[in-house]
């Protein structure tokens, strides 16, 4: 008894040791985010947005089409955002208080929030950036993807389901006449169209295991099957061994 419970002990721990570190039980850090993006203001534009979260670093994944296509002779520039802090909702037009007929950025901040995260093509990606049109993607449709390290209150508002993508930047034309002659909230060296919001949408965290989605948040694992034969052939062949010992002996 006192063999066979020798032989057998390390065949045991060999396959708990293998069942621990298998790396199919290990966790996916990896959190995904989505949000479809919705006309505001009249602007007729669509998109869809996906955030994936890995420790503090953050991939964007964006594509937009219908906005505003010219500015001042150029592609028009659409600073964007990931908005925190509030309700994590897009206004309607009860937050046009000043009754101009266009939700102007502040307007919104009681729905959105203040500003997260800059989505810029290049160089900073916090608050500060917010309104530097050289960095924001242009033109009337656009893909967009970077990787940039996630501040902790933007992330805390991710998993809280309160941060929300806004993309700025209307046609003037399209506004009422008085709001035309209007200058922006943020800038007013800019029209009130240049960073109005066009497009907005709540980040909502998408299911483990949705399909088709590529999602690789973990549900939880069971156990590696392979791993538990060999760990299970470790065992037969101690017996064996065991088994043979006695054989001979006799």
């Amino acid at each position: 008894m006192k063999k066979s419970a020798f032989l057998i002990a390390p065949a045991l721990a060999l396959g708990a040791l293998a069942l621990s570190t298998s790396p199919a039980l290990a966790a996916d850090s990896n959190t995904m985010y989505q949000a479809n993006l919705a006309a505001i203001n009249g602007s007729n534009a669509s998109g869809s947005v996906m955030i994936t979260v890995n420790g503090d670093q953050a991939t964007v994944t964006e594509k937009v089409s219908g906005l505003a296509a010219m500015f001042n002779g150029s592609p028009y520039p659409h600073v964007q955002h990931i908005h925190i802090g509030a309700q994590g909702t897009c206004p309607d037009m009860s937050a046009d208080t000043s009754k101009d007929g266009v939700i102007s950025t502040t307007e919104g901040a009681p729905f959105y929030g203040g500003i997260g995260a800059t989505l810029s093509t290049s160089g900073d990606t916090s608050p500060a950036a917010g309104t530097d049109l050289k960095v924001a993607p242009s033109g009337a449709s656009y893909t967009y993807n970077r990787t940039f390290t996630l501040d902790a209150k933007t992330a805390d508002s991710l998993k809280a389901g309160t941060a929300v993508v806004v993309v700025h930047g209307l046609d003037p034309a399209t506004l009422p006449a008085a709001a035309q002659k209007e200058p922006s909230d943020l800038v007013p060296s800019l029209p009130l169209a240049a960073t109005s919001p066009a497009l907005c949408g709540s980040l909502k965290a998408m299911p483990a295991g949705a399909p088709g989605t590529g999602i690789t948040t973990p549900a939880p694992a069971g156990p590696d099957l392979g791993l538990l034969a060999a760990g299970g052939g470790l065992v037969l062949a101690a017996g064996g061994a065991y088994a043979l010992r006695r054989k001979m002996a006799a």
